[in-house]
């Protein structure tokens, strides 16, 4: 499968591995040279229906910033709108040997899930990958109680619950 321009060619000399991700498995393996843009916890159906969890946890990267190494084959593309297995924008994307789900696939931007980036052990998310809202929170399952924003939409572009 080829990714085309918008994601790092597996090639690129000048990209520097800052963070690595996989699925379950392994099979899938991917880095990322950057810092996410934002982090945020969404509540919307989809993704919780999608996650199993009631909620879903997505650091958000520019595609140029994310370089496939391993397992492109075993990608699995759905697309939740149309519910069809092809690779139209956006769409979310799993692994076909284990099913665990690896990221969603936007038009710009790849949201990753930080539980599956090697942050050490014990674990220790880096500041940038903590969430800076909660979006579609009206939605919710169960209520958080932290100090982070809530919207009922989109961050910036909804209401402020």
């Amino acid at each position: 499968m080829n990714f085309g321009e918008d994601y790092s060619s597996p090639g690129d000399t000048s990209f520097v591995t800052k963070y690595r991700a996989r699925c379950h498995c392994a099979a899938v393996r991917y880095e990322v040279s950057a810092d996410p843009v934002d982090a945020k916890i969404c509540h919307c159906g989809d993704c919780r229906v999608l996650h199993g969890a009631p909620m879903q946890w997505a650091a958000i990267f520019h595609k140029r910033d994310v370089r496939f190494v391993a397992g492109v084959e075993y990608l699995r593309f759905y697309h939740s709108v149309l519910k069809s297995q092809e690779r139209r924008l956006p769409c979310k994307v799993a692994c076909a040997f284990c099913g665990a789900p690896i990221g969603d696939e936007g038009r710009n931007m790849w949201l990753a899930f930080p539980t599956l980036f090697d942050f050490g052990s014990p674990p220790r998310v880096p500041e940038a990958f903590r969430p800076s809202c909660h979006i579609f929170y009206g939605m919710r399952v169960i209520d958080i109680h932290d100090a982070l924003p809530k919207w009922s939409g989109h961050k910036d572009s909804s209401t402020r619950l």
